[in-house]
């Protein structure tokens, strides 16, 4: 609880500039602007004494969603702490690249979602993968898409001058439109993501097989079968679902609340934060993409990466490959 205590004392006090990510069908993988309003602790307490502790919920305010049909109140809602995130600094205008992981201002929040194409005159293509929409931006409204966990953003923030210097060599190199996306070749052991509705937010170890001629790629998974269960699974898979397989970065002897976190279940690694821990090195994980929440050992636990722009991506580090 000492982590929790910390972020809401340092980052979430009352009158807290935040976002706010909603569990409702419908808005899920969207952040909204808000403000803090006061903290709400509640004793839960459950048959083994051990396990008893605080669970802190937050009473915000929305900015953009209002209750009530005529837009003069806004909408006031009792969140867990997990659901929410400081405003992010804002950053000088820039332009993106294709395949550049981005969040889009879309109906009074901010979206996840992919660059998939640069349309020129400032405009973008997005294609938002929970909702398998694509849509064009001004370069307004977009920004880099980053994670919050454990105090941090990631990708961090860079100072101005760094960012200038940045935004220079972009206007002094041309790059091919598809440059940005990793290329495998044939036997290389990845990871691979799926939009279909029940495996968001996992990624499954597999091995190229081979690059197929529309520069998509033939995975075989190694841990899912087919139907018959009579080999592992085969299937394509585009250059936006691949990547390739994290590094072994060593144990952890222990995770902390909020922790963002990839745990083992169902023959796939599983994107979640750390809700709560337990005695005996066990977890419990929440998982926003399905409003779950499920207990682990520690060794089914790893530390979450995200591979952006041909690094690894974590909470205080970038590791160079």
């Amino acid at each position: 609880m000492e982590n929790e205590s910390y972020l809401l004392n340092t980052y979430f006090r009352n009158g807290a500039e935040i976002e706010i990510s909603s569990d409702e069908e419908g808005f899920r993988g969207a952040w909204y602007e808000g403000t803090v309003i006061r903290p709400i602790p509640k004793k839960q307490r459950s048959n083994n004494k051990e396990e008893s502790c605080q669970s802190l919920r937050v009473l915000v305010e929305y900015k953009t969603l209002m209750a009530d049909k005529k837009g003069k109140r806004p909408l006031k809602e009792t969140l867990n702490l997990i659901q929410l995130r400081p405003r992010p600094p804002l950053e000088r205008p820039r332009r993106f690249n294709v395949s550049e992981e981005v969040d889009a201002y879309y109906n009074d929040g901010w979206w996840e979602g992919v660059v998939m194409e640069v349309l020129g005159d400032g405009r973008y293509s997005v294609f938002f993968r929970g909702t398998r929409d694509q849509l064009e931006f001004e370069e307004s409204h977009i920004r880099v898409h980053r994670e919050w966990a454990n105090g941090q953003w990631t990708p961090p923030f860079v100072e101005e001058g760094r960012e200038k210097a940045a935004e220079e060599k972009l206007t002094t190199e041309t790059k091919p439109k598809n440059e940005a996306a990793e290329k495998f070749s044939e036997g290389s052991l990845v990871e691979v993501s799926s939009d279909e509705e029940g495996f968001e937010g996992a990624w499954f170890a597999a091995t190229i097989v081979k690059l197929l001629d529309n520069g998509n790629y033939l995975i075989e998974y190694q841990n899912l079968r087919n139907n018959d269960d009579t080999e592992f699974l085969q299937e394509e898979a585009d250059r936006l679902h691949v990547r390739p397989r994290p590094p072994d970065i060593g144990p952890f002897k222990s995770f902390k609340v909020l922790e963002e976190v990839d745990a083992r279940h169902n023959d796939g690694w599983w994107v979640g934060v750390i809700s709560k821990v337990l005695k005996g090195q066990r977890y419990k994980v929440y998982f926003k993409a399905n409003n779950e929440e499920l207990e682990f050992k520690h060794a089914d636990i790893r530390l979450h990466l995200d591979w952006i722009n041909g690094k690894w991506i974590g909470a205080s580090q970038a590791l160079k490959l």
